[in-house]
């Protein structure tokens, strides 16, 4: 079952963060963890025993919810732990679902675009850019996965745009 992690457990959520996102797709700590100010902004964690073994990191969006992060312990990886992560926040949320993934070039990254499809989401061929997370890393050029269906333009365009205000504080 996912619970909301409290701010006591975010040094262990970022430690899987760290472990998980390379530093051009991860803010500093101090950034990530002023985001939990943020009414709209929750992390939900998977635990066993005060262990945290997963997480998700979502904004609550007007008319969907934007993953920005979604990692599991390296020593819980392969166990199926992904899949019901997704499925326990289908339960919680019932809206289309919005993620950024990086286009389809290594084996890695078409893995990932293929669990995610497995699981309900759509790939979108669309130009995006996801702007640089923290002063040491640039904009990366990434692509959007939606669940319910494939975004057309015009609802690309206008999700990336309360994407950038609402997640990346810029306009695009």
């Amino acid at each position: 079952m996912l619970t909301l992690i409290t701010k006591n457990e975010f040094d262990k959520v970022y430690e899987i963060l760290e472990q998980s996102f390379p530093l051009s797709e991860r803010r500093t700590y101090q950034g990530q963890k002023q985001l939990l100010n943020k009414d709209y902004y929750k992390i939900y964690a998977l635990k066993e025993n005060d262990e945290i073994r997963a997480f998700i990191a979502v904004y609550e969006l007007d008319s969907f919810l934007f993953i920005e992060h979604f990692a599991v312990s390296e020593k819980y990886r392969n166990q199926g732990i992904g899949g019901l992560i997704l499925r326990e926040l289908n339960k919680i949320y019932d809206k289309r679902f919005i993620l950024e993934v990086e286009k389809p070039e290594t084996d890695l990254a078409k893995r990932r675009i293929e669990f995610y499809k497995r699981n309900g989401f759509y790939y979108n061929e669309y130009h995006y850019i996801q702007p640089a997370l923290n002063e040491k890393s640039s904009a990366i050029e990434l692509n959007l996965m939606s669940t319910k269906s494939r975004l057309d333009k015009t609802e690309f365009e206008i999700k990336r745009e309360l994407i950038y205000k609402s997640v990346y504080n810029i306009r695009a």
